[in-house]
């Protein structure tokens, strides 16, 4: 299998190459050039597979041979071997037709850890292979930071980067970044918000010249493939869980950057029988703004109490626009580019399209708390306020109580205490291998929000390590 870019404007690559790049040269984001369609036979016989199984026979499809199947396999189970539930993504039913999956059983109590353990064993087989050393440049809004340390902090050949907006993530997220520590980790407050931190990033990864001589940039956001990849697998392990009582699933998906819910998009378009899916949006609502009303345009971006999902520039969009367009890059590259100060639309047929495979609610604060109030006092249920956009957008817009709808869980409810409270109920205790987080020490270096002190301060921390 090759994959070739949103843009059409560089080569097609493998799987290898897809994973140590991330961003494709012509700052394009790489898709398959063929997605592997799944048969009902090939379906029926993974329904019973553990969730490490499932994923190995998902994921081999990507890979295509770039790692001999023994190999993968103990890498996949080897990334979900600590996660806190045997079943890994444990499904809950809340009432009636409304589910709960639940992705935040991994180190870092979010649902980031899916793809970022298994990419940090993926780098160490290719890096190790090719004896080169690169280095991580990441944007997190909260969850990708500590997901990605906990993943890659053990990479001998990796060196990170990783940069949070200043003051804009909850405490317990910075506190997850900023206590790790090590030679090769470096922590970045950039006095911006997330979309200046990706901007970052995104122009970093178009001229890579600053770097020292060998070194490349990896992206850990979920403009790597191997994101988007891991992420698949969850949907087929929960619509198993259901389909064979039910005709097929329905999902809401607390969005962001689109990667996520561009997964399950990935896996009805793959064969799984999914009814909706549900765009869950906080305040920053660009997407459902698209969805509802045909205008895609940025507006200010504000804090919420779902800080994960503030982000106005959704990156892994430009995936799904590139099939929307019927893969023609030079329309993809002239409307991505074209969003600042702008308002984009797309034809009636193309938007009927969109429509066709995404529904959307946009939540504010106020509601996320009441959900989160109401959910607790009638089913004892205490949900983190993304997972609360998922499920009020899921009671907003689901659209057949027939069919099972499930809201994915993205985050422990102890990573937002902030929430819980203004909720009205009581803080959660964080789990045990996280008891002490509020005593470790922090490093973090805070940055003007700009490309060169960021250029300026690698360069400096990648000299000293080859001294």
């Amino acid at each position: 299998m090759k994959y070739i870019s949103t843009r059409g404007q560089s080569p097609a690559v493998r799987f290898e190459d897809v994973v140590l790049t991330g961003l494709a040269p012509d700052g394009g984001l790489y898709v398959p050039e063929r997605l592997p369609v799944i048969s009902l036979q090939q379906m029926a016989d993974w329904q019973q597979l553990s969730y490490s199984e499932l994923a190995f026979e998902v994921i081999r499809l990507f890979v295509d041979g770039a790692i001999p199947d023994a190999k993968l396999k103990k890498m996949i189970a080897d990334s979900y071997a600590g996660f806190s539930d045997p079943a890994v993504a444990p499904l809950q039913h809340l009432y009636d037709n409304q589910w709960v999956l639940e992705l935040y059983c991994g180190p870092t109590l979010a649902f980031k850890d899916f793809a970022l353990q298994l990419l940090g064993r993926l780098l160490d087989y290719f890096l190790e292979k090719r004896q080169q050393h690169v280095a991580i440049l990441g944007a997190t809004s909260g969850d990708t930071g500590s997901a990605a340390l906990e993943g890659c902090k053990h990479c001998q050949f990796v060196d990170m980067f990783i940069l949070h907006p200043h003051n804009r993530v909850s405490e317990v997220q910075r506190r997850q970044m900023t206590s790790v520590t090590g030679d090769n980790i470096n922590n970045i407050a950039v006095e911006g918000n997330f979309d200046d931190c990706q901007e970052i990033v995104k122009k970093a990864f178009a001229d890579q010249s600053f770097l020292p001589a060998g070194y490349q940039l990896v992206a850990v956001n979920s403009i790597n493939w191997a994101r988007i990849m891991a992420q698949i697998v969850y949907y087929f392990y929960a619509g198993f869980r259901l389909v064979g009582k039910y005709p097929a699933v329905s999902f809401s998906v607390p969005t962001g950057n689109f990667g996520d819910i561009y997964a399950g998009y990935l896996a009805k378009q793959m064969g799984l029988p999914i009814r909706q899916l549900i765009i869950a949006t906080n305040r920053n609502d660009i997407l459902h703004r698209f969805i509802s009303s045909n205008r895609y345009h940025k507006t200010t971006l504000e804090g919420s109490l779902s800080p994960s999902m503030d982000i106005m520039v959704s990156s892994n969009f430009e995936r799904f626009l590139f099939d929307l367009f019927k893969r023609d890059s030079k329309r993809v590259t002239q409307f991505v580019t074209s969003l600042s100060g702008n308002v984009q639309q797309v034809t009636e047929e193309e938007w009927a399209r969109a429509r066709a495979h995404f529904a959307s609610y946009s939540v504010d604060d106020a509601a996320t708390c009441a959900t989160i109030s109401e959910t607790y006092k009638r089913t004892g249920y205490l949900a983190d306020p993304h997972t609360a956009t998922g499920i009020k957008a899921a009671a907003m817009c689901d659209t057949d109580a027939s069919i099972p709808m499930i809201t994915l869980a993205t985050a422990h409810p102890a990573k937002f205490t902030a929430a819980i409270e203004q909720a009205g109920l009581p803080a959660p205790g964080l789990p045990e291998h996280m008891a002490d987080l509020y005593s470790r020490a922090e490093h973090c270096t805070v940055l003007p929000n700009s490309l060169d002190s960021i250029k300026q301060f690698m360069q400096q921390r990648l000299a000293a390590r080859n001294d």
